[in-house]
Order: structure tokens, then C-alpha cells, then sequence
């Protein structure tokens, strides 16, 4: 059957208006979003790596070189065996750090622009051939098929046509970041209708041919010879070198970079490739030796290369799948692989040498730009099939490009699997490789009349002999490449930069960032900072994506939270301009601050942990388990625990915290104290910036209610270099109902003393009403005016005196309530003549002896009430173990800024027993009845609520006496001027 050059073009037209129309479809919504992220739309679309090569290439190596040809089959199918190990990583960088492309990769990797660029360069250079390939392929099928003389015009219109449907399948979008849905289903739905074609080319030959497998079997048994041609070049040792050429390819190549990474819809569907792909390879593996024994048997008139359409020519029919199979495989392969490198171009040689201008329109710019270069590296693609096409085969071609993906092996290696490989390394290596590949195989095709001999020989290879030992090329190159790499990255330093980089990229590890200090303090700094490179619009798009994508708010003020929006957006924009651009517009723009110590973002690092929790085992898991479980503590304890960075950030906040402060962690971590709620802010970032490291006792008042808190502090020291930085831990204690519990004991205790005391003051009243009585009796009498004068002021002194005595005793029973603690001066020498007023109301102690030695103008820091319940207690228990006769005795004396009292008593002593828990509730040397056993205690209580310290000494003289030592603070007017 004769075909006409429109006939096939128009069949060419209409398969890509197809595709596009399926693409089209899916981009609206008409096809259920279940159906485009299946896994089966995922493998299918991967088949976009058999390109021409596989349905003309592969026919014509299996000619030439036997079972060599499964190579091709087999190296794909080994790296999606091997995608939990090898491909599964590079997902997850690509993904985390929206890398669209090998350059993109190495460039964040190595942190160096040039890296990304020389990539860019060396693959575009590197995979002309193979596009030259694709247009050679499908011009001169329609050469066979039409016999038209020259097929460079016929390559010209599916060049222009495939520009064309390029930009309109993946250029109708500013950035690579957004998934390319259509295009998926699109190049799916393309891998499905070339298998169809090539297994019914297949199918043909098959039953056309041979009238079924029995013939077959015929025919190969009256021909041994033809599988004896598929064995014998497995002789030749090359098979090796073409299997990890194409198990590199699979990896590298940007078409193939662009369909398994950038447009993943669904990063599970690894899992199903792995196993889904290999099979869709193996048949078409097994389609390959019957179109070539089917073509053979049939003397097909095409050169092995297009026997497959060979196949359909000799039977009178079929040639049109063969051909739609060709055009099939070559047009998705362009599509893609053109959309791959113009990414690439644009983010590494355009953009970086044309600086942002806020002035434009960046995504129209970044639009256009691409489509040129879209239509520029088709057009080098085409001025390569003209230069050299017509003079070599499709295997010669492809198997150029392949060779030429091997020398990104090494940088590849290092990326994922050896930190310690730098730029310098990747730079020499790639130079060397390269240059390697250029000069033994890609110039002696190109230009066949120039030769490096020398070089050639130095490496095992004669001149003129060109592609026939493309193999020794491809190890000599691949050696140098990675020889040179490592030894350049061991004896020259690695950044920083690239240190941190290396940690993200390595395999199974956890990104460890760090808690650098950004200079933006809320989110409007970021967009006024991004508005002089990007333009104010596009700054504040990309700011609002990139909290969209947190799911943070646009008041955020947090540190942490202000950090993940920085690296978020430097993600964004690394899939908008490329990692090497906006690697440097975020640096130059949003920098951080420059500082002597670090500390790794522990929250960050614990929810990578957190993810990652299943796929750790062995010590690992043990490790994080143990973690766990004293993260579980720390979260479950009953008092308030606040960790704090060196730089004062919050990083941890427990559970009884929040119940304390009514504050969420979520709403905590990553801020700084000072930014807390009122009152909060305020008490805790005064206490972690003080000098002390325990308040027992800090009122604070929340929601109009009086709260008491105990507040400690501990300081974390770094215990090496690589360990944390240091900082703080606070540890907060709501102690308001124990503080109510000890008023109420304290006001027991004091009305126990007032019943002690009752008698007492029964007969100091009575005294005073007596003389009241007498006094006014007397004025019943003639008196004259003086002696009434003089009774009336008896009287009036005599009714002082009670009021004076039952306003000591009613203050005193009533200064234990649950109040505001007064914080002033007291002095001393009045507080203890009141409590030794107060004890001689009691009858059991009227005759006591007290001294108070206490000089008359020192003064403490506290409150008065309290302190006088502090030395009614000790004078009391003095009392009670002392002689009447014996004196009690009380000093006080200064030492720098305290004031130092002491109680003295030649009683009998404390028991040696008693004396260690003395301060402890209910424990009292008394007889029962006598005493509760609350006096020290509270006595304990109420100097530690002073800053104080309270100890006791006993015996003190020959076995007996028993001396209490207060230290207190000095009212600051008391305090001596400093020296």
C-alpha cells in the first residue's frame, strides 16, 4: 500500500491533537482525579523511555549485535527493581526541595551555580544525537514509506510541529513547579497506544509471516543460524557497558528525570513501577526477535534499523503501526525530553546570567522564555540530524547519548551516597569524562575527517574506528570521570554550604537545619525585602503560596515559624527559577544573621523523626524509642517545663504547662518568651534573663484571680562542640493551693497560740477594767474640777491600754489569711518586742526573760505580719524549753546585704533525732497536747517566701541550748554603700 508525505504528516497532526485533546480533558476535571493518579497511569507514562530507539533502534542492535539489544530492556527494568533503593531518595529530594531536573539536583547538592550549569551544557550537548534520533527516525520512516527522495524537509515540518505541541503540552505554565496532570495521562496514553502498535507489528510477523509460534519453530529449526547470530555477539564482552549505559539513562535523562520525579502524581506508585514497568519492557522485548526474524523470513526491503516497518511493507499491510508505534515513541520522547532541557536552560544558563527585574511581569517573562527555548533546542536537535544523522544509524545515535548520560554517574553516587564528594570533585570529573566523550566519540561522528589520535590510542582506540568500540570509550571516560571526582573531592576542602547540603541529600538521613537568626521579624519584612527582585506583586503571591503551603497565618511573628517560610519559599522559588537562583535571591534578600554557635532545630528534627519512625530498626530504632519514652516523661510531668535554645526560643512546652498558662505548645514553640500572652511574657522572660535561679514564691494575678507560682531555672552547658548549644530549662510549680493550705495552718496555729494566750489576756484586760471601775466611782463623789479632770485622763489611758492590747491580739489572729504579701520594711527590733509583748500574755510565760538585743534602726525586706509569726513561733518553743530564769535571747547583726538574727535559748535542747526533720510538718520534741508540730515548718516556709534561710544549732553549751539563725534580706535604705 502506497502512502502519500500529507497522508502521514496529517496522521502525525492528528496524533498529537489526540493526545493533546486527552490532555486537554484530564486538565479540566472530566477525568476522575482516582483514575489520573492511579499507578497504572504512572508506569505507563514512564514507558516514554522507549522512544524510537526502542521500536527502530532496538530492532536493528538485535541485528548487529544479538541478545545485546536486551540491554536496553534490561537496564530499566533493574533501576525500577531497585527504586525503594535508588529512586525512592531522589523522590524524596526532589519533592522536599521542588528540584525539577539532574542540574537542579546538582546544583543544590554542590550548592554551586556552575555545577547546574555544566550539567545543563553537557546534557543538552549530550542528548542531541538522541533527539537528532527521534527526528531522523520518524523522517525517514516516511521516506520509506512514501519514497520521497529527501527527507529533511518532511524532518523540518515534524520539528515545527513538534515545537509546537511541546509548548502547548507543557509550556502554558510559568514554572515546572506545577504537575503537568494532562501531560501525564497524555504520555500514558501514548506509551499504551505505541505498545499496542509495536506488539501488533509484532503479531503480523508472527501469524502473517509464519502462520503462528508452530512455523516459527519451523522455520528456526530449518535456520539455525539466526539463533546463533543473537548469541554470538554476546562473545564480545560489550553487554556490560550497554546495561549500566542504559541503567544510567533511565535515571538521568531528563525525559526520564521529568516523568518519574517533577510530574509524580502519586509517589507511592513507585512501588507498582517497580514491578508494573519491567513488564511492560519484557513484552516488548519479546516483540523484538520476531519482527527481526519476521522481517528476515520475509526479506523485508528496509535496513535493519526499520524493519519494523519492514514487517508490514512485505505482507502488504501493517506498515501503518509500525510507523504510528515510531512516530508514537519519537514524539513523546521529544516532547518531554525538550520540556526537560528548556527547564534546565532557562534556570541555569538564562536566568542566571540575566539578572530579576522587578519592572517586568516575571511569569510571563519566565513563560516566553521557556517557549524560545523550546523551539531553540528543537532547532539544534534538527541542525544535529542535518549535520549528522543522514550518515549514521539509529543505533549509532542513541548509543551516543547513552554513553554521554554516564559520565553524571559519579556526581550522582555523591549526591546520594557519599557526603564527602565537593564541587571541585564533581567540576574536574565531569570536565575530564566529557571531554573524554567528545573527542572519542561525538567529534569522530560529527566530523569523520578529524581524529585525536593520540588520545584515541591512549585509550585502545585506532582512528576511524569510531562507534565500533563505543565501550572502551564508555569505560575509559566513566573511570577518568570518577577516578578524578574522588580524588579532587578528598585533597580540596568542602563548604559549608555544601556539608548541610550533603546531610540533606544523603540516603536515610534526617535534615538537621538550624536555628539561625533570620533579620525579617514578621511576614510583611519578607515581602518588602522579595519586592526589589520579584516585583511587590510577585513577592506577595509567592509569600501567601508559601504560607498556604505551612498553613501558617500572615500575623506570624514566631522565629521558627519565620524560618520554615523562608526555606519554604526558597523551595517554591527553586521550581520557579531554579535552586542555584533562588539559593542566591534568598541569601541576598533574606539572610541570616551571622552567628559564633548554632543549634540544630530540634522541633524540626523530631518530626522527621516522627515520619521516619518506621523505617528505623536495629540500635536506631532502640535509640528513638528510648527518646520517645523521655519525651513522654518530660511531657507527662505534673509541673510546668519550658525548654529554652542559647538563643532564647522556645523548644519545648509539656502538657502541664499548657494547663498552667492556658497557652498551646503549637502556639509556643519556635516563639521567644517575651512574645507570650500577658501576663506570661513578662513574668517568664523576667525570670529567664535574672540572675536568680529559684523564686519560691511569685504572685501573679490571672483573670483577676491571685496565683502563686515557684519558679526555677537550670542552664544547659553544651558538653562538646557537636553537641547542642546550650540553654535553658524553666520549671514552673502553681503552688497556690499549697500556699492557701499553709495560711490556713498558719491561722490555726494561731488561734491555738490566742487560746493559749486567752487567760493572759482575760487578766491584763481585768486589770485596767478594775482601775475603770475605781476611777469612775470616785467621780460619783464631790470632787472638784481638777480631780475630775485627772479621773477622766486615768480613764481614757486605762481603755488605751485594752484597745491597744486587743488590737495586738485580733491583728495577730488575723494576719494568717490568704492576702497580698507586703513587701516593705520591717524592723526588727519592733517586730520582736511585739511578738515578746504578745507572749507575755500568756500566764505560762509572764515570767519569762526575753532580750532583744536587736539594734533599733535595721531593717529586713518583708512582710511584718508574717515575720512576726516567724518570732512568736521561736520565742514560744524557746519558752516552752527554757527555765523562767534563763534568758531568751535576741541579736542581730549585719554581713554585707543580709541582716543575720539569731534566737537563743539555754533550754534543753533538740534531740539528735528530731534535728534533721525539724522543719518538716506535725514533728514537734513536745509533749502530746502541748503542740501541733506546724510551728517550724511554717516558720520554714515563711523565711524561704522571704528569700531567707533558716538553720538551727543544738546543742550549743555543755549539752544544751538550742540557737535558730535567720538570714534575711536588708531593706535596700538599710543596706551599707558598696566599696
Amino acid at each position: 500500500m502506497a502512502y502519500s508525505v500529507s497522508e502521514l504528516i496529517l496522521i502525525a497532526g492528528g496524533y498529537l491533537l489526540f493526545l493533546f485533546l486527552v490532555a486537554w480533558i484530564t486538565e479540566k476535571g472530566r477525568i476522575p482525579a482516582r483514575l489520573v493518579r492511579h499507578p497504572a497511569v504512572f508506569v505507563f507514562s514512564l514507558g516514554v523511555y522507549a522512544s524510537a530507539w526502542a521500536i527502530y533502534g532496538s530492532v536493528g542492535y538485535a541485528h548487529d549485535y544479538g541478545y545485546n539489544f536486551l540491554a536496553y530492556f534490561l537496564g530499566i527494568s533493574g533501576v525500577f527493581l531497585l527504586a525503594p533503593i535508588l529512586l525512592a531518595p531522589i523522590l524524596r529530594l526532589t519533592t522536599t526541595y521542588q528540584l525539577a531536573s539532574l542540574a537542579d539536583l546538582f546544583a543544590f547538592r554542590y550548592r554551586s551555580r556552575l555545577a547546574g550549569a555544566l550539567t545543563t551544557l553537557m546534557m543538552v550537548v549530550g542528548m542531541l544525537p538522541l533527539l537528532s534520533m527521534q527526528i531522523k527516525a520518524v523522517a525517514e520512516s516516511i521516506q520509506i514509506l512514501t519514497g520521497e527522495p529527501d527527507p529533511a524537509w518532511v524532518a523540518l515540518w515534524f520539528c515545527l510541529l513538534i515545537t509546537l505541541f511541546a509548548i502547548l503540552f507543557g509550556a502554558r505554565h510559568a514554572t515546572a513547579r506545577e504537575r503537568h496532570e494532562g501531560l501525564v495521562v497524555a504520555i500514558a496514553t501514548e506509551s499504551l497506544i505505541k505498545l499496542v502498535a509495536f506488539v501488533g507489528v509484532a503479531l503480523i510477523g508472527l501469524f502473517g509471516v509464519f502462520d503462528g509460534p508452530g512455523g516459527l519453530g519451523q522455520w528456526l529449526d530449518a535456520h539455525p543460524e539466526m539463533l546463533a547470530r543473537l548469541y554470538g555477539p554476546l562473545q564480545n564482552g560489550s553487554w556490560h557497558s550497554l546495561i549500566m549505559a542504559f541503567f544510567v539513562s533511565a535515571v538521568v535523562m531528563p525525559h526520564m528525570f521529568h516523568m518519574a520525579f517533577t510530574e509524580n502524581l502519586n509517589p507511592r506508585a513507585l512501588v507498582s513501577a517497580s514491578w508494573g514497568l519491567p513488564l511492560l519492557f519484557l513484552v516488548m522485548a519479546l516483540c523484538v526477535p520476531m519482527i527481526l526474524w519476521a522481517a528476515l523470513a520475509s526479506n523485508a526491503p528496509t535496513s535493519p534499523d526499520y524493519f519494523t516497518l519492514g514487517v508490514g511493507l512485505a505482507n502488504g499491510g501493517g506498515a501503518v503501526l509500525g510507523y504510528l508505534a515510531g512516530l508514537a515513541g519519537a514524539s513523546g520522547m521529544l516532547i518531554v525530553a525538550t520540556l526537560a532541557l528548556s527547564g534546565m536552560s532557562l534556570n541555569h544558563l538564562v536566568l542566571p546570567a540575566s539578572p530579576l527585574s522587578s519592572a517586568h511581569d516575571l511569569y510571563r517573562n519566565l513563560l516566553w522564555t521557556r517557549r524560545v527555548l523550546i523551539a531553540a533546542i528543537l532547532a539544534l536537535a534538527y541542525g544535529f540530524y542535518r549535520l549528522a544523522g543522514p550518515g549514521h544509524s539509529a543505533v549509532e545515535l542513541g548509543v551516543l547519548s547513552f554513553v554521554a548520560a554516564l559520565q553524571f554517574v559519579p556526581g550522582l553516587i555523591g549526591t546520594l551516597f557519599w557526603p564527602s564528594g565537593n564541587r571541585n570533585g564533581l567540576f574536574a570529573g565531569l570536565a575530564v569524562g566529557f571531554a573524554v566523550w567528545l573527542l572519542a566519540l561525538l567529534i569522530p561522528i560529527t566530523f569523520p575527517q578529524w581524529q585525536a589520535g593520540a588520545l584515541l590510542e591512549w585509550i585502545g582506540l585506532r582512528e576511524r574506528q569510531g562507534m565500533a568500540h563505543w565501550n572502551q570509550a564508555a569505560i575509559a571516560s566513566l573511570s577518568l570521570n570518577g577516578l578524578i571526582y574522588a580524588i579532587v573531592s578528598i585533597i580540596t576542602p568542602t563548604s559549608r554550604a555544601e556539608r548541610t547540603a550533603a546531610e540533606a541529600c544523603a540516603v536515610d538521613s534526617l535534615r538537621r537545619p538550624y536555628r539561625w537568626d533570620l533579620g525579617a521579624r514578621s511576614v510583611d519584612d519578607f515581602v518588602g525585602a522579595l519586592s526589589s527582585p520579584l516585583g511587590p506583586v510577585t513577592a506577595g503571591r509567592e509569600v501567601d503560596m508559601a504560607l498556604r503551603d505551612l498553613r501558617l497565618g500572615r500575623e506570624e511573628t514566631r522565629p521558627y515559624a519565620l524560618r520554615r517560610l523562608r526555606d519554604q519559599l526558597e523551595t517554591n522559588l527553586s521550581g520557579l527559577l531554579g535552586p542555584s537562583v533562588a539559593h542566591q535571591l534568598m541569601d541576598d534578600n533574606l539572610p541570616y544573621r551571622p552567628q559564633e554557635g548554632e543549634s540544630e532545630d530540634i522541633r524540626f528534627i523530631e518530626t522527621r523523626l516522627e515520619q521516619y519512625r518506621d523505617k528505623l530498626s536495629g540500635l536506631a530504632a532502640e535509640l528513638d524509642s528510648l527518646r520517645r519514652f523521655h519525651r513522654q516523661t518530660l511531657l507527662e510531668l505534673p509541673m510546668g517545663v519550658i525548654s529554652l535554645g542559647a538563643d532564647g526560643e522556645i523548644i519545648g512546652w509539656n502538657r502541664a504547662a499548657e494547663a498552667l498558662t492556658g497557652i498551646d505548645a503549637e502556639d509556643t514553640i519556635g516563639s521567644r518568651l517575651g512574645h507570650l500572652p500577658t501576663p506570661w511574657g513578662e513574668l517568664l522572660a523576667e525570670f529567664s534573663h535574672g540572675a536568680a535561679e529559684h523564686d519560691p514564691q511569685r504572685q501573679l494575678e490571672v483573670d483577676g484571680q491571685p496565683r502563686w507560682l515557684s519558679l526555677h531555672r537550670s542552664l544547659i552547658h553544651s558538653p562538646g562542640p557537636t553537641e547542642q548549644a546550650g540553654g535553658q530549662v524553666l520549671v514552673i510549680e502553681d503552688i497556690t493551693d499549697l500556699r492557701q493550705m499553709e495560711s490556713h495552718l498558719a491561722h490555726n496555729e494561731r488561734l491555738a497560740s490566742i487560746g493559749r494566750l486567752a487567760a493572759g489576756v482575760a487578766h491584763e484586760i481585768g486589770n485596767p477594767v478594775t482601775a475603770i471601775a475605781c476611777l469612775a466611782q470616785n467621780l460619783d463623789g464631790h470632787c472638784d474640777e481638777d480631780e475630775q479632770r485627772l479621773g477622766a485622763r486615768q480613764i481614757v489611758e486605762q481603755t488605751r491600754r485594752i484597745t491597744r492590747i486587743v488590737e495586738s491580739l485580733v491583728t495577730f489572729s488575723h494576719s494568717g489569711g490568704v492576702r497580698d504579701t507586703i513587701q516593705g520594711p520591717v524592723n526588727l527590733s519592733a517586730t520582736v518586742a511585739e511578738a515578746i509583748a504578745l507572749l507575755l500574755l500568756d500566764p505560762d510565760h509572764r515570767q519569762q526573760r526575753f532580750d532583744n538585743l536587736c539594734p533599733a534602726d535595721q531593717e529586713v525586706t518583708g512582710d511584718p505580719q508574717r515575720l512576726l509569726q516567724v518570732f512568736v513561733n521561736l520565742l514560744g518553743n524557746a519558752a516552752d524549753a527554757s527555765r523562767d530564769d534563763l534568758p531568751i535571747v535576741v541579736r542581730s547583726e549585719r554581713h554585707d546585704q543580709r541582716l543575720r538574727i539569731t534566737v537563743e535559748d539555754q533550754g534543753h535542747g533538740v534531740p539528735a533525732e528530731l534535728r534533721d526533720a525539724l522543719f518538716e510538718p506535725f514533728v514537734t520534741s513536745k509533749p502530746p497536747g502541748r503542740g501541733t508540730g506546724l510551728g517550724l515548718a511554717l516558720v520554714y516556709s515563711i523565711i524561704e517566701d522571704h528569700r531567707g534561710t533558716v538553720r538551727v544549732e543544738s546543742p550549743i553549751d555543755d549539752g544544751r541550748g538550742t540557737r535558730f539563725v535567720i538570714e534575711l534580706p536588708a531593706f535596700a535604705n538599710d543596706r551599707p554603700p558598696a566599696a
